[in-house]
């Protein structure tokens, strides 16, 4: 007997890992197999918060598009229309947002603003917040069929705040006196939410509905599948068509036309300590960075997978490295002194232990380290137990993976956290004037090419001081069978099955 799809990828994932047991799960609300124009898909982790459009979870619903905002963001992370077909600053304060006419959710009622104003309200007083409201107080009231979003300081941001999949409008009937919120066919996108089954799985059909471009696939049946191994069988065995994150050692069991490379936010970086111990010489910092060796990182740890870092910002953000091409910019890191010698100095280097690969990362870093006459001692540990010593500059240097852009699609309050004096995730103990007039400059110019070109005179003025060396820009391999065609490939993690997206055997 066949097994529906949403049960048959990660059953058969299982038996090709040697791990299926007597039964699997019981079969989902909507049975689904090739040829049935259903797109499988196996993701990385289950839902924490029920799904809750608040939490991390909306990414799931915004990666189904199920759930919609009242902007998206285009490649550059400028606002383009959605829920919202237009929008205008009012004041420095004050945003006006015009709310699409005709759009219906999923249970049939009708999108207002009244109801938008509602949702906006409500997603400032959940606990906790969503995060891209952390340190904003907002404020959104109706007026006809407009929303007026305010801010208490100045935001040049609102529109790209308001793209947040954490910040998703679903139907009045989702969000429930208890304060929980359930997603199942509240949403307003192409496909509606059907069905969640926990942690196992949930399933999705077409919204024949949708106010926009209407899907070609007939549903989607997705399986939480945590185990990476099992993520690759299901790939490999044909019974998932797309597939997150795929892990680097189950690659080589794939076949190669496969598997797909997305450059992520996310940069693996050095930090210095630049208040006290040899890190406070800048000339000691400039050693260290001579001395890395990024390549043999890249092949050896990442097996080819990442890229060199030119800068803090990677490839996810396609106007970086252009931008960088400029007399400005390597005008600022011309000033950087020359590397000290450094024979027999002793340094502690410290990461953690909860991402993988970046514990081998602080074994080459050591020996390249050792290399140019730095003794290393090392401190690797779970990341709860770490976190506060590294914050309070007990470290020399230290590893981290960090993620340059969050929920706004802007790298400036990665860049204010980090690296100004009162940043509140300041590794490397960096207060450096200069660094810190280019981020608040960055962070007051409007969204567009003056502020990206901005916030690379910040990064300039980061990298001049030698507090973190940027070594990689990781990527996330994601996988795609023969059968499957336009699935998104974002970086932001928020985009996965599009409109277009189809399967071998979709009607026409």
């Amino acid at each position: 007997m066949s097994l529906p799809r949403s049960r048959g990828v990660l059953c058969a994932a299982l038996a090709a890992c040697g791990l299926l047991l007597t039964g699997c799960f019981s079969t989902p609300a909507t049975p689904s197999g090739a040829g049935e124009g259903r797109i499988g898909v196996a993701m990385l982790q289950p839902p924490r918060s029920g799904l809750s459009p608040f939490s991390d979870d909306a990414f799931k619903l915004s990666r189904w598009r199920t759930a919609e905002t009242l902007v998206v963001l285009d490649a550059n992370g400028d606002a383009q229309p959605a829920l919202a077909t237009e929008w205008a600053q009012v004041d420095e304060r004050t945003w006006r947002f015009r709310i699409r006419d005709g759009v219906r959710f999923h249970d049939g009622t009708e999108l207002t603003a009244a109801h938008v104003a509602t949702v906006l309200t409500a997603a400032t007083q959940a606990a906790p917040p969503p995060r891209i409201l952390d340190g904003v107080e907002l404020t959104a009231r109706s007026e006809g069929d407009d929303v007026l979003v305010g801010t208490t300081d100045p935001d040049p941001l609102v529109p790209q705040r308001l793209s947040s999949p954490q910040l998703s409008i679903l139907a009045p009937a989702a969000y429930r006196p208890d304060g929980t919120v359930d997603p199942v066919r509240g949403g307003t996108g192409p496909f509606v939410l059907t069905a969640v089954n926990g942690t196992s799985r949930a399933t999705l059909d077409r919204f024949d509905g949708y106010w926009g471009e209407p899907a070609t696939a007939s549903g989607i049946d997705v399986d939480f599948v945590p185990d990476g191994g099992a993520r690759a069988a299901a790939l490999r065995t044909g019974t998932a068509d797309v597939v997150e994150a795929i892990p680097v050692g189950q690659v080589s069991l794939l076949d190669p036309a496969l598997v797909h490379e997305v450059p992520m936010p996310r940069t693996n970086t050095l930090y210095l300590n630049t208040e006290r111990g040899p890190f406070a010489d800048p000339a000691v910092r400039a050693a260290a960075r001579a001395a890395i060796d990024r390549a043999t990182l890249m092949q050896n740890v990442y097996e080819g997978r990442a890229d060199v870092a030119a800068g803090l910002l990677g490839p996810a953000l396609p106007w970086a490295a252009p931008g960088r091409d400029t007399a400005e910019y390597a005008g600022a890191l011309s000033s950087r002194p020359a590397p000290a010698p450094v024979t027999g100095v002793p340094i502690t280097l410290g990461t953690f232990t909860d991402r993988a690969e970046l514990p081998e990362v602080a074994v080459l870093l050591e020996q390249q380290l050792e290399a140019a006459g730095f003794v290393v001692t090392q401190d690797v540990r779970e990341y709860s137990f770490i976190e506060a010593d590294a914050l309070a500059g007990a470290f020399d240097a230290f590893i981290l993976s960090r993620a340059t852009v969050l929920d706004s699609g802007d790298p400036v309050a990665y860049l204010a956290s980090d690296f100004t004096c009162e940043g509140s995730f300041n590794i490397s103990q960096l207060c450096d004037a200069g660094v810190d007039t280019a981020v608040r400059q960055a962070a007051a110019t409007p969204a567009g090419p003056e502020r990206r070109a901005s916030i690379l005179r910040a990064e300039a003025a980061v990298l001049a001081t030698d507090a973190a060396v940027p070594m990689l820009h990781e990527r996330v391999i994601q996988g795609e069978s023969a059968r499957v065609s336009g699935v998104a490939r974002d970086p932001r993690e928020r985009e996965l099955i599009m409109p277009g997206s189809t399967v071998a055997g979709t009607a026409p």
